[in-house]
């Protein structure tokens, strides 16, 4: 079946823009989150379950959501989430300025892994897939971590850091997806995409037309 356009469930603002660089036709939705621990890792759950998991979680309440909201037009629906991982110590998004700055002097002079899972539902089913990264940050002084910390970027950002921003600076090597771990990778996404049938310009032979509905 063919689809006009899909919903991007998630507030990330670099997820919105790598759509719109895609020429992807979508419209952001933000659904509510549940009551209670915002993404909580379940006992005894591996980090790399972990964010798939999340991503699943996020794809199925944006379903119930959606479809709760009279008015809006069936689609697709697009979810996804990053987390870092050290060795088995999952770095999510930090607290606070102190949280980040803890964060980045555990990932000083390490190489940590990024995943970015991504969900399409549509149909009632639920395709995914995950792409993982290997980023080595160099070592990094109390001066640098704190005026990265003063600049206010590693805020809402997994691994308290943006590798499209000033963070990119502490990278040394990228093995892996630059844009999986902005949080959206383009390649796997496509790939997903391809089964719905979405015309979009990145695909082959499509014609050009507006990248996104607001």
């Amino acid at each position: 079946m063919h689809f006009p356009f899909i919903y991007l469930a998630s507030a990330s603002p670099r997820r919105h823009e790598l759509l719109t660089q895609m020429g992807v036709p979508h419209t952001v939705v933000n659904v509510p989150a549940p009551p209670g621990e915002d993404e909580p890792r379940l006992p005894g759950e591996h980090p790399h379950d972990y964010v798939e998991r999340t991503a699943h979680d996020k794809a199925r309440q944006a379903m119930h959501w959606l479809e709760h909201q009279p008015g809006l037009p069936q689609a697709p629906v697009l979810t996804a989430d990053t987390t870092v991982i050290l060795g088995d110590t999952l770095l999510g998004k930090p607290a606070d300025l102190n949280d980040a700055a803890r964060i980045l002097r555990t990932l000083s002079g390490q190489t940590h892994e990024v995943r970015t899972a991504v969900v399409l539902a549509h149909q009632g089913h639920l395709e995914s897939v995950v792409s993982v990264s290997r980023v080595r940050f160099q070592k990094l002084t109390d001066a640098e971590i704190d005026g990265y910390c003063a600049s206010g970027e590693p805020l809402g950002k997994a691994g308290a850091y943006g590798i499209q921003g000033l963070g990119g600076i502490f990278v040394e090597h990228l093995d892996g997806s630059y844009t999986g771990v902005m949080g959206l990778p383009v390649h796997e996404t496509a790939r997903l995409l391809r089964s719905i049938r979405l015309e979009y310009p990145g695909r082959s032979g499509n014609q050009c037309h507006p990248a996104s509905h607001q």
